[in-house]
């Protein structure tokens, strides 16, 4: 048990966890602030909260380059630290909206279903003319069927597709190595 937690003290894991478990909760507190505010919570507008993703990233990284790489980084450290912090901040996120909408108010799950299936009729024609009626018939039936335990894959699916490009871009501008060897 010892050689696995001693695993994850390794700063290239330990810092983008720890910035994850921050990345998370704060992504939750952006979701509660739009419950507070009436925003539908569970709507398109959450996803502006890949926002606080990119930014932790930026300074999960530069801490990373300046006080455990002592000014350097590969592109590989930059990845890493970069999907590891942007999972545990999915997972967390997507854990903290699952157990909201189950144990303090299944209103907002809801309201996201009603919002999905008006969401599904607006664009009905368009379905039906480039997918055919039983495209529609099938995601008709995954609206009507949706529980809440679809938050969390949804959540570490968008998270996931999000990340590529910034985590990428990111790394690649954090990115300094000691060319020295070469020479």
């Amino acid at each position: 048990m010892k050689s696995i937690l001693s695993y994850f003290g390794n700063p290239l894991l330990k810092i983008p966890l720890l910035a994850g478990l921050a990345t998370g909760v704060l992504c939750f507190l952006y979701f509660l602030g739009l419950y507070a505010a009436g925003v539908p919570a569970l709507g398109n507008i959450r996803v502006l909260d890949y926002g606080i993703h990119i930014i932790v990233m930026v300074g999960t990284v530069w801490y990373y380059r300046k006080y455990i790489g002592h000014g350097r980084l590969h592109l590989w450290e930059g990845l890493t630290i970069g999907y590891v912090l942007n999972t545990i901040a999915a997972l967390v996120t997507g854990w903290l909206i699952y157990l909201f909408v189950t144990q303090i108010d299944p209103g907002v799950f809801a309201e996201y279903v009603v919002n999905s299936k008006k969401l599904l009729l607006e664009g009905k024609k368009q379905i039906t003319d480039q997918f055919g009626p039983e495209t529609f018939a099938k995601q008709w039936d995954k609206v009507i069927t949706m529980k809440p335990s679809v938050l969390l894959p949804d959540e570490l699916t968008k998270k996931t597709a999000l990340a590529v490009l910034p985590v990428l871009i990111i790394s690649l501008i954090f990115r300094k190595q000691d060319y020295s060897v070469l020479e």
